[in-house]
C-alpha cells in the first residue's frame, strides 16, 4: 500500500483513492498479479483479469475483431514507485501480464484515464494501439475520459 500511496500522491493514480486499497488491488476475476522489486524493495505492481463490468477496451477490441469480450484479458492496477522509474519496471510488469494473457489464449487490452499521460506514453512506446477515447460515467457526479488500448499482435 505504501508504493500505491506514493504514486497516488505524486500522479493521482488511482484517480479516486479506494476505501480499502488491498481489496482494490485484488478485486475482480484475477488471472494473476505480479510485483516488482528493485534492490530488495517493492517498487511496482500489475494485475491481469477477466473482463469486468465497466471495462471498455474489451468491447472495442471484440467489435473490431468480430470476437467476444471473453477473448480478452484486462491489464490493470499498474503502478511503479516514483523512485524506481527509468529502470524499465513498468515495461517488465506489462510484459509479464501480456505473456500470461497469451498463455491463456487471450488478447490483452487496457483502459487508462486521459489525465495519466505518463502511462499512455509508456503503452505507446511499447507498441500498444489506441483504439478510442471515450467518456465513462464513474458516478452520478464524475464523468471521466478513458483511452482504450490493445496490445500489439
Amino acid at each position: 500500500m505504501r508504493v500505491l500511496a506514493e504514486v497516488h500522491a505524486r500522479d493521482g493514480y488511482p484517480v479516486n483513492w479506494p476505501d480499502r486499497p488491498g481489496e482494490w488491488l485484488s478485486r475482480g476475476s484475477l488471472l494473476g498479479s505480479w510485483v516488482a522489486e528493485l534492490e530488495g524493495r517493492l517498487v511496482g505492481h500489475v494485475s491481469l483479469s477477466h473482463v469486468g463490468e465497466g471495462d471498455l477496451a474489451p468491447t472495442l477490441w471484440s467489435e473490431r475483431n468480430g470476437a467476444t469480450r471473453g477473448m480478452t484479458a484486462v491489464v490493470s492496477r499498474l503502478f511503479v514507485s516514483p523512485q524506481a522509474r527509468g529502470h524499465r519496471v513498468g515495461a517488465l510488469l506489462i510484459g509479464r501480464a501480456v505473456e500470461e494473457a497469451r498463455r491463456h489464449g487471450l488478447h490483452p487490452v487496457l483502459d487508462v484515464v486521459t489525465s495519466d499521460t505518463a502511462a499512455a506514453a509508456l503503452y505507446e512506446r511499447l507498441g500498444w494501439e489506441l483504439m478510442a477515447t471515450v467518456e465513462q460515467q464513474w458516478s452520478p457526479h464524475q464523468k471521466v475520459a478513458i483511452r482504450c488500448y490493445t496490445a500489439p499482435s
